[in-house]
């Protein structure tokens, strides 16, 4: 069930949705030249358009909201610290840090220097894996090697998932103050998650997308980074549809 729901959501992207849909239509054309040729250009010139800064800033602006960012003047005290899983890429050969993506080391480093700010707050890292390689595990490795104590720090290696990360959490977050670390575009459905176990997390939100700054001449470029933000927060909204559902059919799902 797990994989099927990996499958269909990963389909559903922008990237891969624009291409089958492009490849449809082609396929058509040789039979029905006139609608498959509108069609495969409307895919191809949408992709395209959602990937300059001008259009994608305006899809991802909501999601990124600088509010989720954690203000410690307002928390005097904490007791613990949640780093969710993100990206990986498993390789033995290199260090630990050299193998966590972008997001992960962006969530990671929010959650050290908090870690570093709150000394006797507990650091937990979060998020399963493949390849005999965990997130919690690579980034239990390198908070190690940016000056947490080993002692401080607890895996979480076997959730797959948010709702995961969230139910086998629970029974220690409960009742405790607790930052919730995860990127920006996920920060809502990730906090929605840990609320629906009784968790009142506090936001601490990371790895913020804006390419509202960029130069004139940029804005209307299509970028892959602009892709890939567009995609998360695509992502983000069909896992909330989908927390949806499976709360329709069972209340007590998620």
């Amino acid at each position: 069930m797990f994989e099927i729901k990996k499958i269909i959501g990963s389909l559903l992207m922008p990237l891969p949705l624009l291409g089958l849909l492009t490849l449809v239509m082609v396929f058509l054309a040789i039979a029905h030249k006139r609608k498959a040729l509108y069609f495969g250009f409307v895919s191809i010139l949408t992709l395209m358009l959602i990937s300059t800064p001008f259009i994608g800033q305006s899809l991802i602006a909501a999601s990124n909201n600088p509010a989720w960012q954690f203000k410690q003047a307002k928390q005097p005290k904490l007791d613990n610290i949640v780093v969710l899983g993100c990206s990986i890429m498993p390789n033995s050969r290199l260090q630990a840090n050299h193998q966590l993506g972008d997001c992960a080391l962006a969530r990671l480093l929010e959650g050290v220097k908090l870690a570093h700010h709150y000394p006797n707050a507990t650091l937990y890292v979060s998020g399963g894996g493949f390849a005999n390689a965990t997130n919690s595990q690579l980034m239990f490795e390198t908070a190690k090697t940016l000056g947490i104590s080993a002692t401080r720090i607890k895996q979480n290696p076997l959730a797959m998932d948010t709702a995961e990360e969230a139910k086998r959490l629970a029974i220690y977050l409960v009742d405790k103050k607790t930052a919730l670390v995860t990127s920006a575009s996920h920060m809502p459905r990730a906090k929605d998650l840990f609320n629906a176990q009784g968790i009142d997390v506090i936001p601490a939100a990371t790895d913020f997308q804006d390419f509202s700054q960029y130069p004139t001449y940029k804005q209307f470029i299509p970028n892959i980074a602009v892709l890939v933000a567009v995609t998360r927060v695509a992502h983000e909204k069909i896992g909330s549809a989908w927390v949806s559902v499976r709360r329709w059919i069972d209340p007590e799902a998620l």
